[in-house]
């Protein structure tokens, strides 16, 4: 990816919180307006369960950027997993332990009543994932996993050490934590990236983590890069 003359906003873990993410492209676009270049969002995955508003979220990613911007929106392990049910790889209680019952809320989705009216978990599934958008689905299934530059990694989770780019597991991009955190200053790019919760963003080496668990917090944070200097914004 070529950053040349590119500002980047790069949005940490949204889970459902539809308001905080309008307020927080709103300072976006007032704070890009005074900066010449290109204007590009990178979305960091981890865009439903936990909080109230998964499915507004995702309407909203699906439509265009702001005005003047381009958005690239990566996938995160609560997407996947997300798959994993609708795909029969995951059973509903293991989806639901993630977070997933205000996902399911936010599609007027009741999934303990519907058992009690079922009873059969088989036909429980079925109408689950039947009612489930499929320009969802397929929103889901079409995200990247990756984005980097010369200088940058943007990253749900992170990077394994010592594997080049084009070669790291998917797992290690979504859940990876120990490893990558232990080699934060061997990096040989900064990379910005979620998934693990902080109360404030959190600069360790060559790694930035701007997860601010939002849905419990109220504050989803973006930074910028690409430009004479850096900025964090909050919703």
């Amino acid at each position: 990816m070529n950053l040349a003359d590119t500002v980047v906003y790069a949005v940490g873990d949204v889970h459902g919180c539809y308001r905080e993410l309008c307020s927080l492209e709103e300072k976006i676009v007032a704070d890009a307006a005074r900066l010449p270049g290109r204007k590009l969002i990178i979305m960091l995955g981890d865009y439903v369960d936990r909080g109230p508003d998964s499915a507004k979220v995702l309407d909203h990613l699906l439509a265009a950027p702001p005005d003047g911007f381009e958005r690239i929106c990566l996938v995160g392990n609560h997407e996947t997993q997300t798959l994993d049910y609708l795909d029969g790889r995951m059973s509903l209680d293991a989806w639901l332990a993630t977070g997933a019952r205000s996902t399911l809320f936010s599609y007027d989705i009741d999934a303990e009543h519907l058992a009690e009216i079922y009873g059969n978990s088989t036909r429980l599934d079925g109408y689950i994932r039947a009612n489930f958008p499929r320009e969802h689905v397929e929103f889901i299934r079409s995200l990247p996993i990756l984005a980097y530059s010369d200088r940058f990694v943007f990253v749900h989770a992170g990077i394994r050490p010592g594997v080049p780019l084009l070669e790291q597991e998917d797992t290690d991009l979504l859940y990876i934590r120990g490893d990558f955190f232990e080699a934060s200053r061997r990096l040989d790019r900064w990379v910005i990236h979620g998934h693990t919760p902080v109360e404030r963003p959190r600069l360790d080496g060559r790694r930035l983590d701007i997860d601010t668990a939002a849905f419990k917090t109220g504050r989803l944070t973006a930074v910028r890069v690409g430009a004479k200097s850096g900025r964090l914004l909050y919703s």
